[in-house]
C-alpha cells in the first residue's frame, strides 16, 4: 500500500535550502520514492492552513518511506533542512 511523506517547508536560508535541494532527490530515488508535488501553485479551498511550500514523496509503503526518513544516506542532508527551514512532516498511508 503506498505511503506519502507530507511536508510544509518555511524557507529561512534560501541558498542553503538550496544545496538540501540538489542533495535530496537522488536520496529518494534510490529509495524508491518519488516527488508527486514540489512546492507548486496552491489555493486554499476552505479553512486557514498557508503552507508556506508543500511537498508530497510518495513511497511503495510506510515501511520504505520511514526507511528512507531514517537513512543513513538522508540524515546528513535532514540536518542541512533543519537548519535551512522550519518544517513540519508528516507520515500518511494511501489506498
Amino acid at each position: 500500500m503506498p505511503a506519502y511523506i507530507i511536508a510544509d517547508v518555511d524557507v529561512s536560508d534560501p541558498k542553503g535550502f538550496e544545496t538540501y535541494r540538489q542533495l535530496v532527490a537522488p536520496t529518494i530515488t534510490v529509495a524508491g520514492g518519488a516527488y508527486k508535488v514540489r512546492g507548486g501553485t496552491f489555493e486554499v479551498l476552505e479553512g486557514s492552513y498557508q503552507p508556506k511550500r508543500l511537498i508530497v514523496l510518495e513511497f511503495a509503503s510506510m515501511a520504505a518511506a520511514r526507511a528512507w526518513y531514517e537513512s543513513d544516506a538522508y540524515a546528513p542532508i535532514k540536518a542541512i533542512r533543519q537548519k535551512t527551514a522550519a518544517t513540519n512532516v508528516i507520515l500518511v498511508e494511501g489506498l
